[in-house]
């Protein structure tokens, strides 16, 4: 069922971590990180935040129900676009990291599917009017970079030394700069075509992504070796770091403690 409220969404992407806890599945990493988005987003909205707050509903609305419908056709054992395809099948691996789950659905959402979001939302000449708000979704990520990486460090505490400028532009330049500045570009193409025209646009740009996602959940063997002590050093079960990447942000700190106390027992998987 497609979503009609940034409310409807959040319910929804509730849901898909609530299932994926139930069926021990990795897709419910991105939708944790997802719906922490989601909700920064509608707080922005209740706070006046955008130029056009009912338009940016719509449009969060419209970029969501790409993700849901492509998690609802992957449940029912149905083939999404090649870049979402990319995404879950590798769900099935027990290889990539946490990291490697998250970029994977970045790459989906935002290379692919956020372009088209916004050419449904502003079409034509209209889109130079989203741009603003658009670039201000970057805002609303730079807050939520430095929760991401405290909880990726909590899966890997050893990523806590690597922090300083580096992990966490790993994240900053992925999400908001070339993949958003790249997402914009591809809405102006798709703007200036009729929504029959777009399709051939839209299916270059998927094959492209998923190539890409396929890089991300298998970037060859020599760096797979160099990935594995951080594979092997990641702690806790699926549904614990399924957890950990849903903790409010506003927990975070004060949960941190507790959480690295946790981890002389946590399982590897």
């Amino acid at each position: 069922m497609q979503a009609k409220s940034i409310a409807q969404v959040i319910k929804q992407l509730d849901e898909i971590v609530d299932w994926s806890i139930e069926h021990n599945s990795r897709a419910g990493y991105f939708a944790a990180l997802y719906r922490k988005v989601t909700i920064k987003i509608q707080e922005g909205i209740k706070q006046g935040s955008f130029e056009d707050n009912a338009r940016m509903e719509r449009f969060d609305v419209i970029f969501a129900n790409r993700f849901l419908r492509a998690h609802a056709l992957w449940q029912a054992g149905k083939n999404p676009t090649m870049v979402w395809q990319t995404t879950f099948h590798a769900l099935k691996s027990w290889q990539p990291l946490v990291l490697q789950h998250l970029l994977l659905g970045m790459n989906a959402h935002i290379n692919l599917d956020l372009g088209i979001a916004a050419a449904r939302t502003a079409p034509g000449s209209k889109l130079a009017s989203l741009e603003n708000d658009f670039n201000k979704i970057n805002d609303v990520l730079a807050e939520l970079v430095n929760s991401v990486v405290d909880e990726l460090c909590q899966i890997w505490p050893p990523l806590r030394l690597l922090t300083v400028g580096k992990a966490d532009n790993v994240l900053a330049n992925f999400s908001m700069d070339k993949a958003r500045a790249e997402s914009w570009a591809f809405a102006e193409t798709l703007a200036a075509l009729k929504v029959a025209d777009q399709e051939d646009e839209i299916r270059d740009k998927d094959y492209q992504m998923a190539k890409l996602g396929m890089v991300f959940a298998n970037p060859g063997a020599m760096l797979n070796l160099a990935l594995l002590p951080v594979r092997v050093g990641e702690r806790g079960s699926i549904v614990q770091k399924i957890h950990v990447l849903s903790q409010p942000t506003t927990e975070m700190k004060s949960m941190e403690l507790n959480l690295y106390s946790d981890f002389n027992v946590w399982p590897l998987i």
